[in-house]
């Protein structure tokens, strides 16, 4: 398995020895996260992390091979999950232009605006809303730069972290967060309310949610972008002060 120098050769017995680690690991993780985390996806990263731990791994290190593979695997699979968590920056601000549209709209009419009455204040058609809910499939809830306040972007969760990403944790664990979030999602319509929670409590996914909702998959995925938006917008809208 080690050559001359050191390294490991021998990829594919690496990955059968340890492909049990990996889904282990994977496991692990994925019991922190959302439903719409796949495991498929955090088994394959760290795959990738085995691998290259095999690739980069010498004896003389110091350290058990599966020590070092350990951490690289984790490494690879925080990887997956921070490139999950990124959208094109133009997409991403037409989200807060949706975001935008449907806080103004709420305060306007007292209650959650249509689809329709959101593309006229968006100033765009219907059915080109719609491909903008399509295009923004990957829109969620909280991102890593809510907390990360810029010139040009309008974060509403920075002043609760201190430089430290462990805050970050803490802030999205607080209770008052969490009552902030559960009375965003009891404010949805009764239609998008039933998608939240066939996705991230039943965890279907979006073909089986279509499945119960008689509509088609992207059409899920339309509505799970708006009710994101809604949701993001009543957090804004109540300004959560969450803990000091």
């Amino acid at each position: 398995m080690y050559t001359a120098t050191g390294k490991i050769n021998d990829a594919e017995g690496i990955v059968i020895q340890y492909a049990d680690l990996v889904k282990k690991m994977a496991y692990q993780v994925k019991a922190k996260l959302p439903a719409s985390v796949e495991i498929d996806d955090l088994i394959q990263a760290g795959m990738i992390g085995l691998l290259d731990a095999a690739s980069r791994y010498q004896e003389n290190k110091g350290a058990q091979f599966k020590t070092y593979a350990s951490q690289r695997i984790h490494g690879s699979m925080m990887d997956e999950l921070r490139s999950a968590d990124w959208l094109p920056r133009g997409i991403r601000k037409q989200m807060r232009d949706v975001e935008k549209a449907i806080h103004g709209l709420q305060q306007r009419l007292g209650r959650a605006p249509t689809e329709s009455e959101v593309a006229m204040q968006l100033k765009i058609s219907i059915s080109d809303y719609h491909q903008l809910l399509t295009e923004c499939g990957g829109h969620q809830l909280i991102y890593f730069e809510d907390f990360q306040k810029t010139d040009d972007e309008d974060h509403f969760l920075d002043r609760h972290v201190k430089n430290d990403s462990s805050d970050v944790i803490n802030v999205l664990l607080a209770r008052g967060f969490k009552g902030a979030l559960k009375d965003a999602v009891d404010k949805l319509p009764e239609r998008e309310k039933l998608l939240m929670g066939l996705y991230y409590e039943q965890e279907l996914n979006l073909k089986e949610i279509g499945a119960v909702m008689n509509v088609t998959e992207s059409r899920v995925s339309q509505l799970h972008s708006q009710a994101v938006a809604r949701i993001r917008s009543i957090l804004k809208e109540q300004l959560w002060t969450g803990p000091a």
